[in-house]
């Protein structure tokens, strides 16, 4: 299972992590720095990431459907952040222009055991801890 996640990050940091051609989006560079902050924190490592629309998500599990029980990061202009979440239909929790406090905000609200990521998806992981919560 860690081979998932370690590739995942893998993939995020090689894709984002390293901004090489200025005619990419004024959001790359910030989105890079996001992706080598989050990455550099043991407890994020250790969760599925997946991006999307210049967001960073984090996933208790390795494949779709992705859980959205943790808050995900949004980069802004200026080099600014967002934490929103859980889900899209919760409201903003803070703007920051600091990846370090995103990521920090991201941390405080994980859910209680959270990580390492299960191999399946959100309903396999919701069967499997059902059934573990059940013994």
């Amino acid at each position: 299972m860690t081979n998932i996640v370690d590739a995942a990050w893998h993939k995020v940091l090689t894709t984002y992590g390293e901004p090489s051609r200025p005619e990419q989006s004024p959001l790359l560079k910030p989105f890079a720095e996001l992706v080598r902050v989050a990455h550099a924190k043991p407890v994020l490592r250790q969760l599925f990431p997946w991006t999307g629309m210049w967001e960073l998500h984090f996933s208790r599990c390795t494949e779709m459907n992705y859980t959205w029980d943790i808050p995900y990061i949004g980069t802004l202009g200026d080099s600014r952040y967002y934490v929103e979440g859980p889900s899209r239909s919760n409201p903003r929790i803070a703007e920051t222009d600091s990846a370090q406090a995103a990521v920090a905000m991201v941390i405080d609200r994980l859910p209680p055991g959270c990580g390492p990521a299960f191999a399946g998806n959100a309903g396999e992981l919701a069967a499997y801890e059902k059934a573990r919560d059940s013994r």
